[in-house]
This record gives structure tokens, sequence and C-alpha cells, in this order.
């Protein structure tokens, strides 16, 4: 399905995790690099793949996630559909949800802000089922993750996303994060530049 035309609008659907089925979201991550984290990067406070097995992050999604459950009252991110089948996931909760996220360097060099603001929220990883890859979909998952920060009560959403740069290349795995130019169409703005290769973009609602 690579090389197909971009997603258009009327061609997805993307709804809270809650209602969506765990086999749903297992479909999306795979058993490639999302299917080793299940998106428990930023969630683990040590070394992830030392201090979690495979099935500790597997459950932990799960339980995340609150798949199956639609009248949750939290949920971890959001499933895209496509024509019916589960395409990709964008993981999107108040920042305080992600342990990592409090100790990087990368979110907080030169910003001096409250680390417990739970209403602030943040939009940290982004996975596309293998086959749906290369139709932008991130860039509809990324408005998606704005409207649900702002609709659940977010006073604001950031994102930390990875810049290209000409001629140096960037592998999918690290793009997990987002690219700029996705973030910026959905209205987030630059705040800091902490490395060449990463930014801190925000929107305020």
């Amino acid at each position: 399905m690579t090389g197909q035309a971009p997603f258009s609008p009327d061609e997805l659907t993307i709804v809270p995790a809650n209602e969506a089925a765990w086999d749903d979201i297992a479909a999306v991550f795979g058993t490639t690099e999302a299917g080793r984290c299940q998106c428990q990067r930023f969630k683990v406070t040590g070394w992830i793949w030392r201090d979690t097995t495979q099935q500790e992050r597997t459950e932990r999604l799960e339980a995340q996630t609150s798949c199956g459950v639609p009248d949750a009252s939290d949920t971890s991110g959001l499933v895209a559909y496509a024509g019916g089948e589960p395409v990709g996931w964008v993981a999107v909760q108040p920042r305080t949800a992600y342990p990592k996220l409090r100790t990087s360097r990368v979110v907080w060099a030169g910003r001096d802000q409250d680390k417990d603001d739970d209403e602030v929220w943040a939009a940290t990883c982004f996975v596309v089922r293998k086959g749906y890859r290369g139709r932008g979909l991130t860039y509809p998952l990324a408005r998606a993750a704005v409207v649900f920060a702002r609709d659940r009560g977010a006073r604001a959403l950031e994102a930390y996303p990875m810049t290209t740069q000409p001629g140096r290349q960037v592998t999918w795995g690290e793009l997990h994060v987002g690219a700029r130019q996705v973030f910026e169409e959905a209205g987030l703005r630059e705040v800091t530049r902490p490395t060449l290769r990463r930014t801190v973009m925000r929107i305020d609602f």
C-alpha cells in the first residue's frame, strides 16, 4: 500500500484508544520497533530495555489505553482507521503522565515551568502501521491530538519533534516523536530548539 496517494480526511476515522479494540492497537504496533517499545519509552523511569520485559510493556499499554472500555475517563492515545482497518496511533496525554519527560534536558532546556502542571498535555509518539506508511497519516493524527487535548481540558499541548536536515538521514524509528512540519501544520509553534535536530513546540488554547 506504500506509494499510494496521501489519505484524504473522508478516508479516516480517528477515535480515542479506549473506543478501539486491543487487537486493533496491537495490529498498528506490529512486532518491530514500535511493537517492542509499546509506547513506553517516556513512561519507564529507568532504562526501558533493562527495567521492563516485553510482556510488561504490552500489559502497560493495554492498561493505559483502557481499550474496549468506551466510557473510560482516561486513555493514552488515539487510533486511526481507514476503510475499517486500524492504521495509525498517536500518544497524547497530560505531560505529567510521562515520567521520562520530567527529567529530559531536551524538554526543559531554557524553560522555567511547573513540571507538575497537568493542564499541559504532550503528544509524544506516532506509529503508522506497516503497509500504510508514506501517506501522510501523521498530519491528521497530529491535528486530532490537538483537538482531543483541547476538548479534554488541556491549557496547552506540547510536542518534541525531530527537525530533518538536508543530507542527514532520519530513520522511521527516530521519527516516532514526529517531524517538525507535522506539528507546524497542526498549529504548534517552536518555543525552544535545544539541539540541532530536536525542537520543543507548543500550542496554547
